[in-house]
């Protein structure tokens, strides 16, 4: 597994997440040395979404507007239903993932986490997966969707569901390793 000592991942989120796919990410990237924040248009504690019902409360390490994806390395989005469909409509928080695209740095979005995806305009012609539900919005957007378990675009690691979470993990700590990518 690849060493990630020098590197530092945001984890962008809202309120709602997916309280498996904020928590798994960010054990493993941290247990591969990479230095994670947890960020947020919100500031305190953020609550997940665990499967049924409200979940835990994480603190945000870092408001959105006080950081800039030059600070990092990566971007990992979680899903949940909740958490994406509000930060779709943060101009910032798009402004965010998109900088990210543009500058071909690894980007990693699992279940409803491609739906920022869909906002940023840059996925047309990119394969990816998301939760089965988002299929049509990704092909809507010109993405080339197909049901696996993870898969790699260019940096761009996605996954379906929180069963796919080790794959998942082990791509994006992979596709972080090797770091920037040519910019599609």
């Amino acid at each position: 597994m690849a060493s990630l000592s020098n590197r530092k991942v945001a984890i962008l989120t809202e309120e709602g997440f997916e309280q498996v796919e904020l928590t798994s990410p960010k054990e493993a990237l941290t247990a591969a040395g990479a230095t994670v924040h947890i960020i947020s248009p919100k500031t305190g504690k953020i609550k997940a979404w665990n499967k049924t019902d409200w979940g835990i409360e994480v603190e945000v390490d870092k408001q959105l507007d006080a950081v800039s994806p030059d600070d990092y390395d990566a971007l990992v989005l979680p899903g949940g239903v909740l958490n994406p469909d509000k930060l779709r409509q943060n101009k910032d928080a798009v402004a965010f993932v998109s900088a990210f695209l543009d500058e071909g740095k690894p980007v990693a979005a699992i279940c409803h986490g491609p739906q920022m995806l869909i906002e940023t305009g840059m996925i047309k012609g990119r394969t990816l997966t998301s939760y089965p539900s988002l299929q049509t919005d990704l092909k809507n957007a010109g993405a080339n969707w197909v049901d696996q378990e993870v898969v790699v675009d260019n940096g761009l690691v996605t996954s379906r569901k929180p069963d796919d979470l080790d794959a998942f993990n082990r791509k994006t700590i992979e596709e972080i390793g090797e770091g920037v990518h040519e910019a599609v």
